[in-house]
């Protein structure tokens, strides 16, 4: 099953690569925003009747009255909570124009002109405050310096920037148990960074994968009604060789996913489709069999319209991540059961793992990895012992022997051995929510699709090759050594030099290294929420 790949995950970024938003060029005709909140569907972008000589205007001779802010604020309720920022902004630059010079307006104006009329590329309901008033700015390319409409751009500038680059609030966040660091945006800084570097915007505060995403976003939203709303008939398994309408469906719908090069109309399985629905499949994180069966129609006749709610979810989480990363750590995406490792920046290897069930979910957060422990006792939680340990022993006084668990003190431990329900390596990132890595017995598990079993930590696949992987700079650790550790049936603690950073995310949508759309099932139900945050948030 393919996962994140080295392109889309490093450590310039949290987790995610930093990357650039598309400037685009302007259209033959000037468009005005729309009176109402509401921006036109299209992607058109307005065009000066002159050209706009400089760039962003780091000039400091041309002021404005500070008396002049308070006033407007007061005009403009909708700007107010960005009260502190405007003063901060302009106290900086001694209450200079920062978007005009003696020429008149600059460059970056009509950039961020162009970045509000498509706020509809971002991901989010296309809404913008006093859009009247922005039009005015722009009605007329002479020089209409006041500073009116100064503070509206800069105004209009810092609401962008807390949209589209900082997202729903921290606060927020938390109440959907989302405890990764978040990002933190210093809006006036980044204004004045723009004053130094005009390029700023067009690289943007962004990050690489939020961009693969956009780009999916305008596919999907581009898709052909018929090619992408058609539900598609058949019941049964198609494998190659069989002929059926619904084999020509499906080949229609492939292509206008991207997962067949072109299409012929025909109604046999061929051999290209066959690839064609095991990329399909490989994408959506089910077997990659090339058979049509049940699960596979069940995502192929997924309406249009929720992938594009699922990608502007995963939008907004992408705005949530910090920008940087220490050269080695872990990730683990929950929906796509899987595990990245970095070594200097650098995909070293990916891991199916196994998270926490419905009722058990693993929690969204991040922590140090500092403990490899071989051959563990496995510490049964109170809530386990009281309702799964205490019940079994009523009815099997046996039941601790046979399961070679032992008291210690008023709490029950299992012993080390292949059948610890730890199997016979941990890894501890000490934290509140009692989360860790761990190998397990139940090595069955991971050939599953769904692999959402455990009680909230999770396990590895590949036990052996995550601790030689910590403990690869120490040649007292060879694999040798690993091996005897695993099954020597002593606990061995054994602490890095160097704690490794784990990084806990759930993203139900993302781009691969090809730009593909990567979907999973939201199997802790989180996505609904967040969409029905980003559309209360566009109604204020």
């Amino acid at each position: 099953m393919q996962v994140f790949s080295t392109s889309i995950l490093s450590a310039s970024c949290a987790l995610l690569i930093m990357g650039s938003l598309a400037c685009g060029n302007g259209e033959n005709n000037p468009i005005r925003i729309q009176p109402k909140d509401t921006l036109p569907t299209g992607s058109a972008k307005p065009k000066p009747q002159s050209p706009i000589r400089g760039v962003f205007s780091p000039q400091k001779t041309l002021h404005f009255d500070r008396s002049a802010i308070g006033p407007f604020l007061a005009s403009h309720p909708s700007f107010k909570s960005y009260a502190a920022d405007i003063q901060q902004f302009y106290a900086r630059r001694r209450y200079a124009y920062a978007w005009y010079d003696e020429h008149g307006m600059v460059e970056q104006a009509d950039n961020l002109y162009n970045y509000l009329l498509n706020m509809h590329t971002e991901g989010l309901p296309q809404q913008i405050v006093y859009p009247d008033a922005l039009n005015e700015i722009f009605d007329d390319p002479a020089d209409k310096r006041n500073p009116e409409h100064e503070l509206m751009l800069t105004a209009q500038y810092f609401r962008y920037a807390s949209t589209v680059w900082g997202g729903i609030s921290e606060k927020e966040t938390k109440k959907m148990e989302w405890f990764l660091p978040r990002k933190k945006l210093d809006l006036p800084s980044l204004l004045d960074s723009m004053i130094r570097d005009s390029s700023l915007l067009g690289r943007g505060y962004s990050i690489r994968q939020y961009n693969l995403l956009k780009n999916c976003l305008r596919q999907y939203k581009g898709l052909d009604s018929a090619a992408g709303h058609t539900v598609l008939s058949g019941h049964q398994a198609f494998r190659k060789g069989d002929s059926a309408k619904a084999i020509a469906q499906v080949r229609t719908k492939l292509r206008a996913f991207g997962d067949l090069a072109s299409d012929s109309g025909g109604a046999l399985f061929d051999e290209d489709l066959e690839v064609g629905v095991r990329r399909f499949q490989d994408r959506m994180g089910i077997k990659a069999d090339g058979v049509l069966g049940r699960g596979t129609m069940l995502k192929i006749n997924t309406p249009v319209a929720r992938i594009i709610r699922q990608i502007m979810v995963n939008m907004e989480r992408c705005r949530w991540v910090p920008d940087s990363l220490t050269n080695n750590y872990f990730i683990v995406n929950i929906p796509a059961f899987s595990l990245l490792a970095y070594s200097r920046d650098t995909l070293a290897f990916t891991m199916k793992v196994v998270v926490g069930k419905a009722l058990h979910k693993t929690v969204i957060f991040n922590g140090d990895l500092k403990y490899v422990v071989f051959s563990p006792y496995w510490n049964v939680p109170p809530d386990i012992l009281k309702k799964e340990i205490l019940p079994a022993l009523q009815k099997d006084p046996n039941y601790l022997a046979r399961n070679n668990m032992e008291w210690n003190g008023k709490a029950v431990r299992q012993k080390p051995g292949p059948k610890n329900s730890l199997g016979l390596v941990k890894f501890l990132f000490p934290n509140s929510y009692h989360i860790y890595f761990h190998d397990t017995p139940a090595k069955s598990l991971f050939n599953e699709d769904q692999r959402a079993f455990s009680h909230g930590c999770i396990r590895l696949a590949e036990p052996k090759k995550m601790a030689i992987f910590l403990l690869r700079d120490d040649p007292r650790w060879t694999e040798k050594r690993v091996d005897q550790a695993m099954g020597g049936g002593k606990e061995i603690y054994v602490t890095l030099p160097k704690p490794v950073p784990v990084y806990i995310a759930y993203l139900t949508a993302w781009a691969d290294r090809d730009g593909r759309l990567n979907l999973r099932d939201d199997i802790y139900h989180r996505d609904e929420q967040l969409s029905s945050m980003i559309l209360n948030r566009s109604t204020k």
